[in-house]
């Protein structure tokens, strides 16, 4: 047993008391000591007392137990190792001992514990905690007790997936982009999720200015993640058309690539033996030598074949069928617009056209603003997503005088 005061964890002058986080978790000590209970000592003593009293709580019909129910249910376990187990959740509050009738049954304690292991364990997948943490905040929400503690974890979880699959995307490898793109549909569900939430909390008019800051940066963090679907898509179709296939065997890089990263170590150390007959040999070289070669590399290769006077050959222009060139002439006329905005205008301004389908089609390339990837584009969409603007779009909704939009959410385009 320490002999450490919670006062000596802290410098002189600090008061324990005084402290704002440390005083919630001074609230909760009854708790937390529950957990402390369970968890102390190795892993094969926490099992067994989770197993314990899990299985103690699983019976709602009838909660209370007599010690001869408790061993013939439990006869699995050394009788020795559970009357410790059943000692140490008594002595520590979370078992209650009913002496007139000689029965256990679940503390309060025990009972807030096992609710809480519950919910976790449902949770134990992939991305689970994303999962819990969205869960943990719907309950909040539910109830009217919302939590900037569970929204600021759920924000941070968000920024880190996003930071993820960036990465993934910029790592350019095929494997890593197809798995970040997997785990993305496995995150899909629990963004849809967080989306339900913020509506309903952006509609509650008792929450704080600072649960709605958190909530709308939320909501900006979920939005950057759905931008990145298609980018995957156009990534892997690129990294596609860079195959290279092994004549006419059906197989490309990729295939041999995948082969090669599940083949055990021993099946490959097998192939490789005997093919490297001898051992690499080290070429020293002078920096004037690296100087000639990277001189070479970097301006005459270039420099030939800039100059090499032969013209392409002649390619017909692809056709381009109707609704395409209806879209590629509302796509210039928007950017014509959007071209000489100077002051803030309102999204119904910009979008709004003669039909739905345009006005839709309008509204889906202002969503594109400020993307990395789609700017990479060489068309006028591409253009339209270089222009300096930023779209500030609300949850409001604003009721349209037009023979075919009836509504429209309320937004502002504004220059850089």
């Amino acid at each position: 047993m320490s002999d450490e005061r919670l006062a000596d964890f802290f410098i002189p002058t600090i008061n324990p008391a005084d402290l704002t986080p440390l005083s919630e978790l001074m609230q909760a000590r009854d708790f937390l000591h529950a957990f402390i209970t369970l968890f102390h000592g190795n892993e094969e003593q926490v099992l067994v007392r989770l197993l314990i009293l899990r299985e103690i709580g699983a019976r709602g019909h009838e909660p209370r137990w007599s010690p001869q129910q408790l061993e013939a249910h439990f006869a699995y376990v050394q009788p020795v190792k559970l009357k410790t187990v059943l000692a140490r959740l008594r002595e520590n509050g979370l078992l209650l001992w009913d002496g007139d009738d000689g029965l256990y049954q679940l503390a309060e304690a025990g009972r807030v514990a096992l609710a809480a292991i519950s919910t976790l364990l449902a949770f134990a997948e992939q991305d689970a905690e994303l999962g819990y943490l969205t869960a943990q905040a719907a309950g909040q929400q539910q109830l009217g007790q919302i939590s900037n503690e569970t929204l600021q974890h759920l924000l941070a979880r968000l920024n880190e997936l996003y930071a993820y699959f960036e990465a993934a995307l910029e790592s350019q490898s095929e494997f890593q982009i197809q798995k970040a793109q997997s785990r993305l549909e496995a995150v899909w569900r629990w963004v849809q999720k967080g989306t339900e939430i913020i509506r309903a909390m952006f509609a509650d008019e008792s929450l704080d200015r600072r649960t709605l800051d958190h909530v709308q940066a939320i909501g900006l963090a979920q939005s950057r993640i759905l931008r990145l679907t298609g980018s995957f898509q156009r990534r892997l179709n690129q990294l596609q058309s860079q195959r290279v296939h092994l004549g006419s065997s059906g197989l490309t890089s990729t295939d041999i690539a995948e082969w090669l990263r599940s083949a055990p170590r021993n099946d490959l150390a097998d192939m490789a033996a005997g093919m490297l007959r001898f051992p690499p040999q080290p070429a020293f070289v002078t920096a004037a030598e690296l100087v000639d070669i990277a001189e070479f590399e970097l301006v005459e290769r270039e420099r030939e074949a800039a100059l090499t006077p032969d013209m392409p050959e002649k390619v017909a222009a692809p056709e381009l069928s109707a609704p395409n060139a209806e879209r590629l002439f509302e796509a210039e006329a928007l950017y014509q617009q959007l071209a000489h905005i100077q002051e803030p205008a309102t999204l119904a301004e910009t979008v709004l056209a003669d039909t739905y389908p345009e006005t839709a089609y309008r509204l889906s390339l202002l969503s594109l603003l400020g993307d990395a990837e789609a700017a990479l584009e060489k068309s006028i969409v591409g253009e339209i997503v270089k222009l300096p603007l930023q779209l500030e779009q609300s949850s409001d909704i604003e009721t349209l005088d037009h023979p075919e939009v009836a509504l429209i959410s309320r937004g502002i385009l504004k220059p850089n």
